[in-house]
């Protein structure tokens, strides 16, 4: 999984959530490394749509503008949680490796 797609099913992960809040979501959970644009978002909530990892939730109007809110299936959240446990067995692999490996400058 890619890292905006796994960090769009991470902002949906506490509950439904409009295009601009999983943005802001996206960006505050990378540290602003990624930021979505609007375009892409809709794209990867299409395709997660498609894969059944997604579903739009409801629709409401705000200033007279549409807002479309989204939330994880629980086959999204089956994938979220996978997604997690291989992150984190990857990033225990490296913590062992690290562990052993000798520090820029160290003779």
């Amino acid at each position: 999984m890619r890292e905006p797609t796994f960090l769009i099913l991470t902002a949906l992960a506490e509950g439904p959530r409009h295009g601009y809040g999983v943005i802001q979501d996206v960006g505050e959970l990378s540290g602003g490394r990624v930021k979505l644009l609007t375009g892409t978002l809709y794209t990867a909530l299409e395709r997660l749509t498609a894969e059944g990892l997604v579903v739009l939730d409801h629709e409401e109007q705000v200033a007279g503008r549409g807002r479309r809110y989204f939330r994880l299936t629980d086959d999204g959240l089956v994938a979220l949680r996978a997604e997690a446990v291989r992150l984190r067995e990857l990033a225990d692999a490296a913590d062992k490796r690290l562990g052993g490996a000798l520090r820029p400058g160290v003779a």
